[in-house]
Parts: C-alpha cells; sequence; structure tokens
C-alpha cells in the first residue's frame, strides 16, 4: 500500500490536510507525517475536525492557566457554551484523479459479522440526525436517563468514524433553536442535547491539552492506587451474570448491538471499578472490542471519570448502586426485561424486593427454578470495602 507521501505526489498534490486523532500514539504518528511531508516540501495541516469547538476556542476564554485546557466539566461547560456559532460555509472542489487501492477491508477480516445497523454513509447519518431533530429529541431529557423509554440519537459511531461532523449535528440544533414558535420545553430539551456535544468535547480537549499515556490516569495521585488487573467475577460482568439486572441488561445490549446506553455504561463501570476493584483499563479494552464507534481518547476520558481518576475527581468516587438506580431509571423493568430473557415475564417485585432477593424468590414458585442468577455479591459490602481501602490510600 503506498505511503502517505507515495500519494500525495501520485495525486500532484501541493497540500495535506489531516483530521486530528487525539489518542496519544495516533497523534504522533500523525506529528511524524506532518513533518515528513513538510521535509518533502508539501504544506501539512492538521484539523480539529472531530469537536464542535476546537479546543483553543474554549481555551482562550481562560483567564489563567496559559491557554491550557479545562480539567473541571462544569467551566468548560460554560466556555462552550459562549463560543460564537454562526453557520459555517465552506465550499470545497476536488480535482478528479485515480489513484491506485487496494480494496477497502471488510468486517469478516476482522472477525466480525455484519449487522443490519451497520450501513454507513453521509447521507444516512444525516438523515438519522434530521429525523431526531424533528420530533424524537424532544424526549431526549428523559432519553438519556431512561434506558427502558424513548430512544437517544445513537449518534456516537457516526460522530466516531467522520460520517457525519460534530459542527453539523450542532448546526443543525441552533437552526432548530431559531425558530421562534419553539416551545419552552422543546428549547430545554435541544439545549440539553447540544449539552452532550459539549461532553464529548470535553474529554478531547482533555487529551489534546494533557496529552501524555493513554493507560496513565489524569489524576497524578491515582497513578498508583491498587486497582486489581482481574476478578473471579469478571467473566460474569462481561458476560451480563452478575444478578444485578441493570448491569446485565446493559453488558447484554452491548453484547447483541454494539452499544448500550449511556447512563446504563456508568453504572456498569462503576460496578466493575468499585463493586469488583477491577482496573479500569480493563474495561475498556473489553469495551474497545465490543463497541460500534471507535474512538480511544473518549474512551479513555469517560472510564477514567467513571472510575474516578481522571477529571473532576470528587473527594470520593462516584459509587452507584445498581439496585437503586435500577428502580430510578427503568421502574417499570422494561429495559431489564428486553435484555436479560430469563426475567421477560418476572414481576416488577423480582427486580424490586422490599426483602432479599433470595427470600422474595422464595416467595414466588415460578422463579424458584429461573437460570438467571442470585447477585454474586453483596452492592453495600463491596462498595464500603473500596470506599476504605480508598481512603487509607489517599491519607497514606
Amino acid at each position: 500500500m503506498p505511503t502517505a507521501l507515495g500519494l500525495a505526489r501520485e495525486a500532484g498534490a501541493e497540500s495535506v490536510v489531516c483530521s486530528i486523532d487525539y489518542d496519544p500514539a495516533t497523534l504522533a504518528r500523525q506529528r511524524e507525517l506532518q513533518s515528513a511531508l513538510e521535509e518533502a516540501g508539501l504544506r501539512a495541516t492538521l484539523v480539529h475536525d472531530a469537536p464542535a469547538v476546537a479546543p483553543e476556542e474554549t481555551a482562550a476564554t481562560r483567564r489563567e492557566g496559559g491557554g491550557r485546557g479545562y480539567r473541571s466539566l462544569a467551566p468548560y461547560l460554560a466556555a462552550w457554551g459562549s463560543q460564537p456559532r454562526a453557520p459555517r460555509e465552506a465550499r470545497v472542489r476536488y480535482a478528479a484523479t485515480s489513484l491506485s487501492s487496494d480494496a477497502l477491508p471488510q468486517p469478516s477480516d476482522f472477525g466480525h459479522s455484519v449487522r443490519s445497523s451497520d450501513a454507513a454513509s453521509e447521507e444516512a447519518a444525516r438523515a438519522l440526525v434530521d429525523a431526531y431533530l424533528a420530533g424524537p429529541v424532544l424526549a431526549y431529557p428523559a432519553a438519556r436517563l431512561s434506558p427502558g423509554g424513548e430512544p437517544t440519537a445513537r449518534l456516537s459511531a457516526a460522530l466516531s468514524f467522520g460520517t457525519i461532523a460534530a459542527r453539523t449535528v450542532l448546526e443543525r440544533v441552533d437552526g432548530r433553536l431559531r425558530d421562534p414558535f419553539l416551545l419552552a420545553e422543546e428549547r430545554f430539551a435541544l439545549r440539553a442535547f447540544a449539552q452532550a456535544l459539549a461532553r464529548r468535547d470535553f474529554f478531547l480537549q482533555l487529551a489534546w491539552f494533557f496529552e501524555g499515556d493513554s493507560d496513565a490516569p489524569l489524576q497524578d495521585r491515582m497513578r498508583r492506587f491498587p486497582f486489581a488487573p482481574s476478578h473471579p467475577l469478571l467473566e460474569a460482568w462481561s458476560e451480563g451474570r452478575t444478578g444485578f439486572p441493570l448491569v446485565d441488561a446493559g453488558m447484554r445490549q452491548l453484547r447483541a448491538t454494539g452499544w448500550m446506553h449511556p447512563r446504563v455504561r456508568l453504572i456498569s463501570a462503576s460496578f466493575l471499578c468499585f463493586d469488583l476493584g477491577v482496573d479500569w483499563r480493563v474495561g475498556r479494552a473489553l469495551w474497545e472490542r465490543e463497541l460500534e464507534e471507535d474512538d480511544d481518547a473518549l474512551a479513555t476520558g469517560n472510564w477514567q471519570w467513571a472510575a474516578g481518576v481522571g477529571a473532576d475527581l470528587a473527594q470520593f468516587p462516584r459509587i452507584y448502586n445498581p439496585t437503586k438506580q435500577a428502580r430510578a431509571l427503568d421502574p417499570a423493568a422494561t429495559y431489564m426485561r428486553r435484555w436479560i430473557a430469563e426475567l421477560a415475564s418476572a414481576p416488577a417485585s423480582y427486580f424490586f424486593p422490599a426483602r432479599s432477593r433470595a427470600s422474595a424468590q422464595l416467595a414466588l414458585p415460578l422463579y424458584t427454578a429461573c437460570n438467571y442468577p442470585a447477585p454474586v455479591l453483596r452492592h453495600d459490602v463491596a462498595a464500603r470495602a473500596f470506599l476504605r481501602r480508598y481512603a487509607e490510600f489517599v491519607s497514606a
């Protein structure tokens, strides 16, 4: 396969423009490529194409920090929201040329099967965004917290692979917001959806300004915290057999579709890192194999956030009780029944027992032989044990 320099020469190009990848290893290779192209006499430019707002634009609003990025989400969101967002127009004309190329790889080359949702194109991504903004987005504030309710936009893969740009999505949102006849709840929903793009940009600017080893926690003090490299229950977690239905439903949705509801991702990651005490990098590696999107910087930022080793480190880690979260996020058990076949007909009392799961099962003869497992651990005991270890670590 020809090199980038060889391709540029074959095409007779004078300039090469490359979209920045925020993964440190890939970014280092891109900078090496930029130097090689410039040494060969070509103009080479790296551009911030992935975020809706470039990292330098938000950093420029800081009065202190020397133009560095934000490590806390709240001030970043304020800076992001203050940026002017006038529609941008650009016309690009491509030269007609024919270049030699190998055939594009197929999913089967990587050991993957093709799902019905795998068809990807710019037209499909734009149609998805327009359809979502035309109506379903109005339920977004609830949908982001309710895995069993209305759908979220499901744009992560399209944004990851560039079939649509985050700027394009934001411009579509702003276009809807300019409608003078929008109701207050419609404006609220659209702004909440725009903030999801801002949170995505937050992790990209973290990777840009605090570049380093993607395996090293952003928080210096947490680089020595003794997370476990494995656990006897790791396989149960990865296969959705922990006995905590919300966690298991999320992991089964991931394996079946390559996607998991955003809020359930946070709860599932919390279970791995705090209930099992397993290193966040183990979870990141497993999800990298299963998720349909592919963005190392976002994966690292989100996993470090969930594990309490990255940005916005609170005094104590945010440990989510999976049973309480299930009651709050999926009170009708719609999502849990959908992804756990063994519980498709289980009554609500099974998911939210007044007493322990075991006593609830004994009171329901229909489910005494159910092959869905009992909880593999006691969350309260595991959470307290982790917090003790954490307190001892930070006070040492």
